[in-house]
């Protein structure tokens, strides 16, 4: 390719909204272009990178019997009824009316296509186990969109779907593709990624792994013990209950406290620790009138996805306006007047807790000297709290580190969630008709692109690991306004070529400077320069864009050389 032609610009200004370097660097150096909040456009450069990714991917799924098939984007409401997930998801899923009337939805998932796909042709045991997969576009209408292709509307996924007899057969086979990812992500390049346990969430099933990048470009959490290894994602994450120090239990004592009302201030008025207060959180059951209110220490914070667990319904804050009876800031657990069906949750932090501090449930006041087992008499205590830095492991006891990451890929024991509801059925050993068990495992191809960018970019620019890299080598001649320049460039470029290596040819009549900007800004992994002083050794010189060691070759050896690199990746 020749970079005279390439469409695309590069350019020294940092983008005005780009938070994330990858962000950034990826605009910077004209890979791809923003045509709207969380949708992008993919120049060549990005375009040979995702399909790198994508071609890794195909080359593990295939290794594990895989199937590559392509479910449409637009699917019919009919099928998401039958799972029953076009009422259970919110404004995420893009829901439409076609010209024929017919209510229609874009695919951000394809759970529903594979069931759909596979229930007709496969109605018998002897048909299992199998795994079908697609690298196909899939639209989720995400609220917060950001960090270039980190978090986005439209993306590009492979998405597989497994089909079993037994549990014990999908575990088997979902360990199989545990380990088809670790050695995805070794090969696109991607040093630091964990697998984690995590939260089914919309997706369903009991046993979920999420595969994530360590990086503080994360918006997601994640727990490590750098003891024994134990990994999970916030979501799920457990840790050792915290002791509560308890003085003796004192007499309750209602205290005017003004304005104070966040846990911070309450606690600042009152000269006491946050540990010694009882926070409460509000939230409103989706759809319904009723409200939740969870009680915790005050120094920790409300984990939704556990909480959702444990009132098995789907919770968003609560909107306590003037006229709400609950007085927020100010609301305790004694004397609490809730709409009928409302649901009160204690966390287990506060189990056994003396000397405490709650609100009264009226403005301006709240009440010293409670005892949790004396006045509120809780009958069940849940964990429902997220775990915090250096919160002690359950496993081993060694402290916690809560660290940020990228979710790059996920992996899920669906069980029968769709195969039931959707009507799927094979007959067993016995001919008796049973629903199939399913896995589902997923890979954003931008999101693994942007994380590999986030990784290894550096202050100069991008870095792509070499079996990604949108080009191998940035063919750089010096002056290519001299005939004998360009003439011997262009017989490198062609050997080069010939040769199947992947050479981006800068041909334009530019300073040495700009050439070598572009090209670190870029990250294309070697540079070959041709220049006069060079020329009249008759050699060339070769630099690694990875660690700067730069090397002068023969002509002769330059071809060869290169091979080596494109092996070793090395200077030696």
């Amino acid at each position: 390719m020749r970079i005279s032609k390439l469409v695309g610009s590069r350019t020294k200004e940092q983008p005005a909204d780009a938070v994330l370097k990858s962000h950034a660097l990826l605009m910077r150096a004209g890979f791809i272009k923003s045509v709207a909040n969380g949708i992008w456009s993919f120049g060549m450069p990005a375009k040979r990178i995702a399909t790198k990714i994508e071609n890794i991917i195909r080359e593990e799924m295939d290794s594990i019997d895989g199937q590559e098939c392509s479910f449409p984007v637009v699917m019919p409401k009919e099928l998401w009824d039958e799972s029953g997930r076009y009422n259970s998801i919110g404004e995420e899923l893009v829901r439409f009316t076609d010209r024929g009337n017919r209510f229609m939805v874009l695919g951000m998932t394809h759970e529903e296509a594979a069931v759909h796909f596979a229930r007709d042709n496969v109605t018998s045991h002897h048909q299992l186990p199998f795994m079908i997969y697609q690298i196909q576009t899939k639209f989720r209408d995400e609220a917060r969109s950001r960090g270039g292709l980190i978090r986005v509307r439209e993306f590009t996924m492979k998405d597989a779907y497994s089909f079993h007899l037994t549990h014990e057969d999908l575990e088997e086979y979902y360990q199989k593709v545990y380990d088809a990812y670790v050695r995805i992500f070794k090969r696109v390049g991607l040093k630091n990624v964990v697998a984690v346990k995590s939260d089914s969430g919309m997706m369903g099933g009991k046993i979920s792994h999420e595969f994530m990048f360590l990086s503080d470009a994360g918006e997601d959490k994640i727990v490590l013990c750098n003891s024994c290894g134990y990994k999970a994602n916030m979501e799920v994450a457990d840790a050792v209950v915290p002791v509560n120090l308890s003085v003796e239990p004192s007499k309750m004592q209602e205290i005017f406290t003004g304005d104070a009302k966040e846990i911070d201030e309450v606690a600042e008025a009152l000269k006491i620790t946050k540990d010694k207060t009882i926070k409460a959180v509000v939230y409103n059951i989706k759809g319904e009138s009723y409200v939740v209110v969870c009680f915790i220490r005050g120094d920790y914070e409300v984990n939704e996805a556990k909480l959702k667990k444990v009132v098995r319904r789907e919770v968003v804050p609560a909107n306590l306006g003037s006229e709400s009876e609950i007085k927020a800031g100010n609301i305790g657990p004694i004397n609490l007047v809730l709409p009928k069906d409302s649901i009160v949750v204690y966390d287990r932090t506060l189990k056994g807790a003396n000397g405490m501090v709650i609100g009264t449930n009226k403005a301006g006041y709240h009440t010293t000297g409670v005892s949790v087992e004396r006045d509120i008499k809780v009958k069940e205590f849940v964990d429902i709290a997220k775990v915090k830095q250096g919160q002690h492991c359950s496993c081993c006891g060694a402290p916690l580190d809560v660290v940020a990451g990228v979710e790059v890929g996920n992996i899920f024991q669906l069980g029968t969630k769709y195969t039931q509801s959707m009507g799927m059925t094979v007959s067993n050993k016995d001919g008796v008709a049973v629903n199939p068990i399913m896995g589902c495992y997923g890979i954003g191809v931008g999101r693994a692109l942007a994380s590999i960018a986030e990784e290894t970019s550096d202050e100069k620019g991008l870095n792509w690991p070499l079996q990604v890299a949108p080009w191998i080598v940035y063919l750089c001649p010096l002056r290519y306004d001299d005939p004998v320049i360009k003439e011997k460039s262009d017989e490198l470029y062609s050997k080069l070529t010939s040769a199947g290596i992947e050479t981006l040819y800068d041909d334009r009549e530019s300073s040495p400077g700009v050439k070598f900007a572009d090209c670190d800004l870029m990250g294309i992994p070697i540079r070959v320069v041709i220049s006069q002083r060079l020329i009249a050794s008759d050699s060339i010189e070769i630099r690694l864009r990875a660690s700067g060691i730069t090397q002068t070759v023969s002509n002769s050896e330059c071809l060869e050389r290169i091979k080596k690199l494109m092996v070793i990746n090395d200077m030696s």
